[in-house]
């Protein structure tokens, strides 16, 4: 494959829900431009962007692929995304990297949550957008039912549009074309019509500034469409020359733009990364200024360090094509970069700029894992870091209380993925166990205690005496005075007993949980001229502290977290129903621009495991939700002597 210039490429990427027929349109260009000879199905296994393993075993996309298009002497660099919601990490890069999207329904299914999630994106991206109706070969196909379905649930906008287009344009086409540009609108209403020339420019800027969102039909699996869609996006994709200001930050983290032109300091930003088995690392990225060489040394602003480039290729699907230089606006791969991961600006030394950084949806779904043999977990540590490169929408995190590895995502199937890739590729085998809580134990009482430490065995003995009165504190952890007098306790033994309690303070008598808002007196004592010792006196403050504790109405707590849901209106009551059988509280609701509502909800943690699953379960897959923590909050008697008896139980084992 030659190298493009800039106005002779379109980045497209490919949007829409599961099964679709995103993948199958790619296999059917690839054969009519002449790259296959035979049309490979996904339900096979043998199509050349799902070419992954786990992709293959599936039967859907679940990584990012780039396929190359050539056409009429131009390049259409296709990004291929998954359509499952659990992948939308996949599509937000992916928009990153294009100028347009095609969002592909399916005619006998029509709009469903995929259709709604990729309108989402491209308007959090404004990417300008094209509508393609597949599988118009189906019987229940109607093609104004399906559009007048998609006009009212995504606006105005929406034109139906058969090709090629001549002059003699529909009404509603000619308005939303003369709406993009003042001049043409006045020759609307003057009843003139418009030329060939007139038309494509109106379009081009009516779609590109999103007033104008064209909607066709297809049946790719027959071969019906290909063509057309091809032209259409070729003469009406905006070229990477024609995209706005790329945002980001210079060294001094001062906030510039840059435009997408080829006479400037080379600079791209890398928005997936593969790691194969055999090759390594592989970084794609999108050129945005100037021209990135094979072999030249680049800068990583993220790392501070320098890169060697080795030989950039071209990927289809996994097929590589070397080539010399990409130009901007073009989209290239390159191997074994050391310090670069997704989301990394690669730039000229001379003139430093860090793009902005890809945007992953923050985890709502996480499960606690283990190697299933205990000598494999720093090999799964490993292994995990290495899929997160080529990951980074799934998080790992260490509980530093409970001391479980914790595995979060978007939902069951991605999760399922990495610990099925993490076998396959690493060959460690995980187990999901039940998660766990990190509670809280405090006092709701006073007490009034004696510690005693007396020990004689031959020798120096130890001897350490303290009095304390324990109460609640609004301090978060230990409150700890000392109202002493007439030297009972050595003044140098203090510290010993408020480190005594302190230590006591990380495992609280109910259930071993770490201790919170406690105030802690020591106001008498006694000591041994000969025997006493800091390590006595420590000792003592512990035996004062459990008895304490316990003489002063303990209690457990529990963390409580805050969520914003956002449901449609139609869901409402079978969230609002299913909060309260997890404890939960509505607090309250605000109507959302886009038709939905926000709802404030708070629930125990405890409650939340499988929340992702719940409501998109309840809402179709439309419900999204963001939680956060907010506080420590009393277990409800029942479920506190469960979780103590669990607990005591554990221990005698």
């Amino acid at each position: 494959m030659k190298g493009y210039t800039s106005e002779t490429i379109r980045n497209v990427a490919l949007l829409g829900h599961g099964g679709c027929g995103k993948t199958t349109f790619l296999e059917a260009a690839l054969y009519e431009t002449g790259v296959i000879k035979k049309l490979g199905k996904v339900e096979d296994g043998n199509t050349v962007s799902d070419y992954d393993k786990m992709e293959v075993e599936k039967g859907f996309s679940i990584n990012t692929s780039v396929v190359p298009i050539e056409w009429k002497g131009s390049k259409i660099n296709f990004i291929d995304t998954p359509g499952y919601f659990d992948f939308i990490g996949e599509v937000n890069a992916a928009l990153r990297a294009a100028e347009a999207a095609v969002i592909m329904v399916d005619a006998g299914s029509g709009i469903q949550v995929g259709t709604e999630a990729a309108w989402k994106a491209c308007e959090r991206y404004s990417t300008p957008r094209f509508i393609v109706i597949n599988k118009r070969d189906k019987d229940e196909f109607d093609f104004y039912k399906t559009f007048g379905e998609l006009k009212e649930k995504f606006g105005d906008a929406l034109i139906p549009l058969s090709w090629p287009l001549s002059a003699e344009i529909d009404e509603d086409l000619k308005e939303a074309i003369a709406s993009a540009d003042e001049e043409l609108m006045e020759k609307y209403f003057e009843g003139e019509d418009f030329t060939d020339e007139e038309i494509k420019n109106g379009m081009v800027k009516g779609i590109s500034e999103g007033v104008i969102v064209p909607v066709c039909s297809s049946a790719f699996e027959l071969g019906q469409g290909v063509e057309g869609l091809l032209d259409l996006l070729l003469t009406y994709v905006p070229t990477p020359l024609q995209h706005g200001a790329y945002k980001g930050f210079n060294d001094n983290n001062e906030p510039v733009e840059r435009m997408c032109v080829t006479d400037a300091p080379m600079s791209a930003f890398v928005f997936k990364t593969i790691v194969d088995p055999f090759v390594g690392k592989i970084s794609i990225m999108k050129v945005v200024t100037g021209k990135m060489e094979s072999g030249t040394e680049v800068y990583n602003e993220r790392a501070g360090k320098s890169e060697k480039l080795g030989k950039l290729f071209f990927l289809r699907g996994k097929e590589q094509t070397e080539l010399n230089y990409a130009e901007a606006g073009d989209i290239c791969a390159v191997a074994k970069l050391q310090y670069t991961k997704s989301g990394d600006t690669l730039c000229d030394k001379s003139d430093i700029i860090r793009y902005l950084p890809l945007d992953y949806p923050s985890p709502t779904y996480f499960i606690a894992i283990e190697a299933e043999d205990k000598n494999d977990e720093e090999k799964m540590g490993t292994g995990l870091a290495r899929l997160r490169e080529e990951d980074p929408s799934f998080v790992v995190e260490r509980n530093p209380e409970t001391h479980q590895t914790l595995l979060g995502g978007q939902g069951d199937m991605q999760l399922n993925i990495i610990m099925a890739k993490l076998k396959d590729r690493f060959g460690v085998s995980v187990r999901t166990v039940p998660q766990k809580i990190a509670y809280r134990e405090t006092i709701k009482g006073s007490s009034d205690v004696q510690g005693k430490h007396k020990k004689q065995s031959g020798g120096a003995g130890q001897y350490g005496d303290v009095h304390i009165r324990f109460s609640p504190s609004q301090e978060p952890g230990l409150e700890f005075s000392e109202e002493l007098f007439g030297g009972s306790v050595p003044k140098n033994y203090v510290p010993a007993v408020e480190k005594g309690l302190q230590e006591c303070m990380e495992k609280g008598p109910l259930a071993g949980c770490k201790c919170v808002n406690i105030k802690a007196v020591l106001y008498d004592g006694s000591y041994h001229e000969v025997d006493s010792n800091e390590v006595s006196f420590k000792l003592a403050a512990a035996l004062a502290f459990k008895k304490g504790i316990v003489e002063a109405n303990p209690c457990l707590l529990e963390p409580i977290m805050h969520l914003d849901i956002y449901v449609p209106d139609d869901y409402m009551g079978d969230v609002m129903g299913d909060m309260n059988k997890r404890r939960g509280k509505i607090l309250g609701m605000e109507p959302q621009s886009n038709g939905e509502q926000k709802l404030l909800a708070e629930a125990p943690q405890s409650e939340l495991f499988d929340y992702a699953l719940g409501l998109r379960s309840m809402t179709q897959g439309r419900g999204t939700f963001e939680m956060k923590f907010d506080r420590y909050q009393e277990v409800p008697k029942a479920l506190a002597e469960k979780i103590i008896a669990e607990h005591q139980a554990e221990n005698e084992k």
